[in-house]
């Protein structure tokens, strides 16, 4: 491809992203990063604080993403975790993050929460 049809694509659609399916899947990491998915779902159990807990202390150069469409009682606990934990977080609000309309309410399928590793690909990943 020629540098002028690079420009025009690079302007018409983007920079080009590898895998952007997988990164919207698992909040912006790549599935080879990702120690730990969870859906909305396994959020709702009350077991699931407790068990992200232990990950968070045994991992603590991870970081945990958190999707920002979850109720507002999940993000304070799951955010209050991190800050006592001294463990890096981050909020995930770009459009498209596994729910094509930011208007819409998250399934029970969507991904939640996810913690990965921003630099290194995981060899053995906790939860999937």
């Amino acid at each position: 491809m020629s540098d002028v049809e690079d420009f025009i694509k690079t302007h018409m659609y983007g920079t080009p992203q590898l895998k952007p399916d997988e990164k919207r899947a698992f909040l912006g990491s790549f599935k080879e990063r990702v120690a730990l998915a969870l859906t909305v779902a396994q959020i709702r159990n009350p077991k699931t604080l407790a068990m992200v807990k232990g990950i968070m202390q045994r991992y603590p150069q991870y970081h945990l993403y958190l999707n920002a469409k979850l109720s507002q009682t999940y993000l304070t606990e799951y955010m209050a975790l991190a800050v006592q934990l001294n463990y890096q977080f981050t909020m995930m609000t770009q459009e498209g993050m596994r729910v094509k309309n930011l208007d819409q309410d998250l399934s029970e399928d969507d991904v939640g929460l996810t913690i990965a590793d921003p630099n290194h690909k995981i060899t053995r990943p906790i939860v999937l």
